[in-house]
């Protein structure tokens, strides 16, 4: 995946096997950074995977 590829809310649900109002919460909340675009939302996948990491040792 290049590092101008974003990833969009319901690809990022599927990777953090979350509900989409949940990651839009997390966005809301400063705990997930998003860009947007036309009104969707798309992430950055390094950004997604640390989430992800830090999620997965908080367990």
């Amino acid at each position: 995946m290049s590092a101008t590829e974003k990833l969009s809310l319901d690809q990022v649900a599927d990777i953090l096997a979350m509900k989409p109002v949940t990651i839009k919460r997390y966005v809301r909340e400063g705990l997930l950074d998003s860009s947007e675009v036309n009104g969707a939302l798309f992430f950055d996948p390094d950004k997604v995977n640390r989430f992800k990491e830090l999620q997965e040792r908080l367990r």
